[in-house]
């Protein structure tokens, strides 16, 4: 019994999410024969995103079933999303003095047409190659021998059950193009087992970055084998940062790069994230660039005195409008921005979770060239 409520949630939120396309689509405007047609289409589709969800993200681990949910829940959420802003739409025919049936089959006609061309480029998005973002970042402290010092991000690659394994060598293809003096990701590297997902994240082991190569975990890997993942990336030449710090030299000046467990890890001993820990040892006045996963992890780093700390986790929204949910969440979707004397560079993501679409939240691999204050 104390899983039903999870159960009819489950259940209740796809119901939601299908009733309206289902009006603006169907119910609204047809009868007979289209009429049962289309309300059979949606109904089969409400019963396959639980299923397929279920057997795709839950024990099974099927990869079938996890693309062909994640596919439906992205196509429906474009679907709901622009169904509610046709009913708006609708509102404003009505005032305009257009009757029904023709208002609401203006109105269904124009969130088909938008859906589908969102769908096919949101596709397009999710599976190019990121575009690369390049700023400049002031850094308080910083000396002048580290003055220029280039720091490629990538984040959320979340290697799943699609494999993108020419993806993962084409981003590395880009990343050493940038010379990069330093390489992070900021976590959420995979989603399943390093059994089966090793091969598509095994192109990370051919980054070249002088000043050193660092991970973080993000909260996607404490869903799965966070510490095997730590294990995998240290094999292939990547440092993670599990609450720990690195002094990097260059030109007789120095920079302290920090990094910290996701707040998801938590729930496994030995894991979770702890800032004063990372940082003991550190040398006072050094400027720290501290990688953490989550924007909302800035109070800490606020309070530590950090100079600049990288996230990403917010995919910047993914698929439009979901960023205003994101912003109920996290302090901070996208972009540079600054919080006292701390600095947050929060990234779209590189790749994408689930949903193999990007809607108006391009991803990107970036580039902060750090400058002295």
């Amino acid at each position: 019994m104390k899983y039903v409520p999870r159960i009819a949630l489950f259940l209740a939120i796809p119901a939601l999410l299908f009733l309206l396309p289902w009006w603006t689509l169907v119910g609204a405007t047809s009868s007979g024969t289209v009429f049962w047609a289309g309300t059979a289409l949606f109904l089969a589709g409400y019963v396959c995103l639980p299923a397929s969800m279920f057997l795709g993200h839950g024990p099974a681990q099927s990869d079938t079933a996890s693309i062909i949910g994640d596919t439906l829940l992205g196509v429906l959420w474009v679907l709901f999303s622009w169904s509610l802003l046709g009913t708006i739409a609708g509102f404003g025919l009505a005032v305009a003095g257009v009757d029904d049936p023709v208002r609401s089959r203006i109105v269904a006609a124009g969130v088909l047409a938008i859906s589908a061309a969102l769908v096919a480029y949101g596709i397009y998005e999710a599976r190019r190659v990121p575009r690369v973002r390049t700023l400049e970042v002031p850094i308080r402290g910083l000396g002048a021998g580290l003055d220029g010092l280039r720091l490629v991000v990538i984040t959320d690659t979340h290697f799943a059950a699609l494999n993108r394994l020419r993806w993962s060598e084409r981003v590395v293809e880009v990343v050493n193009s940038l010379e990069p003096d330093i390489a992070c990701h900021a976590g959420d590297l995979a989603d399943g087992s390093v059994a089966k997902r090793h091969p598509q994240v095994d192109p990370l082991g051919k980054v070249e970055a002088p000043l050193g190569r660092f991970y973080i975990t993000g909260n996607h890997e404490y869903f799965g084998d966070a510490q095997g993942w730590i294990d995998h990336m240290a094999s292939i030449g990547w440092q993670p940062m599990h609450n720990q710090h690195e002094t990097l030299t260059r030109g007789g000046d120095r920079l302290v790069l920090a990094g910290v467990d996701d707040p998801t890890g938590v729930g496994l001993p030995g894991h979770g994230p702890d800032l004063p820990a990372a940082l003991v040892g550190a040398e006072p006045g050094v400027p720290v660039v501290l990688l953490a996963h989550q924007p909302r992890q800035i109070a800490e780093s606020v309070a530590a005195g950090v100079a600049l700390q990288i996230s990403g986790h917010t995919h910047g929204g993914q698929i439009w409008p979901f960023h205003y949910l994101v912003r109920l969440e996290q302090p901070v979707v996208a972009g540079l921005s600054r919080h006292g004397d701390t600095q947050l560079y929060t990234s779209r993501g590189t790749g994408f979770w689930g949903p193999q679409l990007r809607v108006f939240a391009p991803s990107e691999i970036t580039v902060l060239v750090l400058r002295t204050a």
